[in-house]
């Protein structure tokens, strides 16, 4: 028998499997993990498959050096995947390969952590061993704990007798207890772990939606879109479903956009399903990431919550993918290999015989089309639990404060607001979609704006936490530097900060109410491992009044106590050069609008604007999303934007400006020759140009792209494969990447 390798090196000298012979004595898998030479050095890789003929003469072949793991790493189903989403983004298989497995698995960066275990050996009766044991009293005593039969930890046991190693060893010796090793699992937030809760009664219109895609789930098949108001209750739905997939002896997998949805979410699982829960995301430690990923693999847990990557848990059985927040664009990787967890959630519900259900206050405008066209079936849950109003909204026209002579961040109306809800006790929410304390620097006196070296763009103004210190910084590479007290092109003192942050926001909400406790949620807080969880943590328990954030606080989270939320300014992200803006906008600030009186109390949302009266900001005002989606779907149509066209790219970048303006126009030589020679490709090709990216350079690297729009054909289809083509170009100077509908075009 013969072994079909993979080797994990990515080069397209090696990305074909290679064949290896395979030692006598030893059984392999497809999907086990190897170690195998590779010229003068042995490598990893990952068997893609075992066969009983070779090209090649048996005596040329080379052994497999290792077997790695006892069982195989990469199941069948996720070696299909691997294979599938290779072919899509065209790139070596060992790229993808690489996302099946955790990274500190790889060159076994992290080692199984073990413990020692004592118990008594069968058949010992422990009182009579005990009392035989003459004037070792540590040993009797050892007897005695150990007389449950039950495998106690050593260390548990070193509480109790003093260094107990030496005399554990003497029983073994006398045949009277039992040394073993145990692995031991590094468990994320392991004061989550609380006892396990009775589902409570559902609502008519919870036992409704689950009406509708029961018979589907129960049939392991389906594609559902559940389109519920926030504070609707769709998370006790997704229970209720993983609740009746696990009676079938199946897995779930529970996908959240945002690190900081984690911790709650996992909560609530964790609360019904105890240690059956796994979470997988990249802020736990590589440790903890292998352990969960182990404790997935070999059957310890069944239900997986986490972030994107989280789509490619190696759970056996599976059959219920949730991708909760559906509309986040944050499914998309902008890593390569590029991939979309939601098209990979369907691809593999599909393949392995599982439901999918997408979940969105505010989905994405593609997938309410593709629901309207009946790819999913659509379920609506349209109000909030127990018949709560959805909070009040009021606009706030920012151009009026600014002629009334308010010159404060806080319109008059919402501090207003703020003092009545900090008076009475309750919580208040503050969003701003801008981290940082001004965005951008410039001279008055020639306009010069500050900008990183090593990325086209501005830096931000940051207060360093914990000093009276300044610092610019670049929002894309991180680097960082002093302000300038003159200007660096032409001298003058005049220089100027514009524009605010979320660290203006707390520092000017503190101004007003010099006794509330703030905190700030953004990339800045929460860059620490378990950041979301403490913060968050702090302000369920009231240890502070106002929750300040960027757009990881808009969605998904449920606090009692919370009555009013302020959008600090709803225009920032209408106003981008991106098709999307106007849809980003509703969402952003309709799910924001949602975190506000999800108990008791009715919550109330004040928006600051400075064009109130645009259709999408009244929409969201309204919290009317089918009004929204009927006005920007057609908006679409008249603009032949996707979901009724599709926009792709070649990326082209390099250290140097004139090699990726050179390739980028080599690029598009070929695909405008390519469409003269196949007139009905061309007939669906809208627009095609090259150009520089709108952020011509980005941590040191050169930025230039091809662009197209293209109709949603099967005529389109040999372009968009000529593209991943072309991408395999890239050479020592220019790295090239194919885009289709990317989250940005930056």
């Amino acid at each position: 028998m013969f072994a079909h390798v993979v080797v994990d090196v990515v080069h397209t000298n090696v990305a074909k499997p290679f064949t290896y012979s395979i030692p006598e004595g030893i059984s392999l898998l497809a999907g086990t993990r190897v170690r195998v030479p590779l010229a003068r050095r042995t490598v990893e890789g990952i068997v893609v498959a075992i066969g009983d003929r070779c090209d090649v003469h048996p005596d040329r072949l080379r052994p497999i050096a290792a077997v790695l793991d006892p069982y195989p790493a990469v199941l069948p189903n996720l070696l299909a995947l691997a294979e599938e989403l290779a072919s899509e983004a065209h790139c070596p298989l060992s790229e993808t390969l690489r996302l099946m497995i955790p990274a500190a698995m790889r060159q076994s960066r992290i080692q199984i952590k073990q413990e020692a275990m004592a118990e008594l050996a069968a058949g010992v009766d422990a009182q009579a061993a005990a009392d035989a044991q003459g004037r070792s009293l540590k040993r009797a005593t050892l007897l005695r704990l150990l007389a449950d039969a039950k495998p106690h930890p050593v260390a548990e046991l070193g509480a109790l007798v003093t260094s107990p190693q030496d005399a554990l060893k003497k029983l073994e010796q006398a045949g009277l207890v039992r040394l073993s090793m145990r692995d031991v699992f590094r468990l994320p937030y392991e004061d989550l772990s609380s006892p396990s809760t009775a589902a409570p009664t559902l609502t008519p219109e919870q036992k409704a939606a689950l009406s509708i895609m029961s018979p589907a789930l129960m049939q392991g098949r389906g594609s559902f879109l559940l389109h519920g108001v926030t504070g609707s209750g769709k998370t006790e739905v997704y229970l209720a479903m993983v609740q009746a997939v696990l009676a079938q002896g199946k897995a779930a997998i529970i996908l959240v956009p945002e690190i900081a949805l984690t911790p709650q979410m996992v909560g609530w699982f964790r609360q019904r399903f105890g240690p059956h829960t796994a979470v997988l995301h990249s802020r736990l430690t590589d440790g903890q990431r292998l352990d969960e990923w182990r404790r997935i693999r070999l059957g310890h847990a069944s239900v997986v919550i986490g972030a994107r990557s989280a789509v490619f848990a190696p759970v056996e059985r599976l059959g219920l993918i949730v991708v909760d927040e559906e509309h986040e664009q944050t499914y998309l990787s902008d890593k390569h290999p590029r991939y979309d967890a939601r098209r990979v959630a369907q691809s593999r519900c599909a393949r392995e015989g599982a439901t999918l259900l997408l979940s969105s206050a505010t989905p994405s405008i593609l997938s309410f089309a593709m629901a309207n066209r009946g790819d999913y079936t659509l379920v609506e849950m349209p109000t909030r639990v127990n018949g709560r109003p959805l909070p009040h909204v009021t606009l706030v026209d920012m151009r009026l404060e600014l002629s009334a002579g308010n010159r404060s961040i806080f319109s008059l109306l919402l501090q207003q607001k703020l003092k009545a809800s900090f008076d009475s006790g309750q919580q208040v929410m503050l969003f701003l979609n801008r981290r940082g304390y001004n965005t951008f620097v410039s001279c008055r006196n020639c306009g010069y704006v500050v900008k990183c070296e090593q990325c086209d763009v501005s830096m931000t103004l940051h207060k360093v936490e914990g000093e009276e210190a300044e610092q610019l910084r670049c929002h894309f590479c991180g680097a960082v530097q002093k302000p300038p007290d003159v200007c660096p092109q032409c001298g003058s003192r005049h220089i100027r900060y514009f524009g605010s942050g979320t660290q203006k926001v707390e520092e000017e909400l503190l101004k007003l109410f010099p006794n509330v406790k703030a905190i700030r949620m953004d990339i800045d807080t929460t860059h620490q491992r378990d950041a979301h969880y403490r913060l968050l943590s702090a302000f369920r328990e009231g240890k502070a009044q106002a929750l300040i954030g960027t757009q990881m606080i808009t969605k998904g989270l449920d606090f009692p106590n919370v009555t009013l939320v302020g959008v600090i300014a709803a225009d920032l992200t209408l106003n981008l050069p991106d098709y999307r803006s106007q849809e980003r906008t509703f969402q952003l600030v309709t799910q924001m609008a949602g975190r506000a009186g999800r108990a008791a109390e009715t919550g109330e949302v004040v928006v600051q604007t400075y064009q109130p009266e645009h259709p999408c900001i009244l929409a969201a005002a309204a919290q009317d999303y089918r009004a929204f989606f009927t006005q920007e779907f057609q908006r679409r149509r008249t603009g032949l934007y996707p979901p009724f066209t599709m926009i792709a790219r070649l990326l082209v970048e390099s250290p140097q400006a004139e090699p990726a303006q050179a390739m980028s126009a080599r690029l598009l030589d070929t695909i405008e020759a390519y469409l003269q020679a196949h007139p009905a490709q061309k007939r669906r090709v809208l627009m095609l140009r090259a150009d520089a990216a709108p952020v011509v350079k980005i941590r040191g690297k050169y930025r230039y792209h091809v662009l197209l729009k293209l109709f949603e054909h099967p005529d389109a289809q040999p372009v968009l494969k000529l593209l991943g083509e072309l991408s395999q170009v890239s050479d020592a100077h220019c790295q090239i990447y194919t885009e289709v509908n990317p989250a940005t075009l930056i």
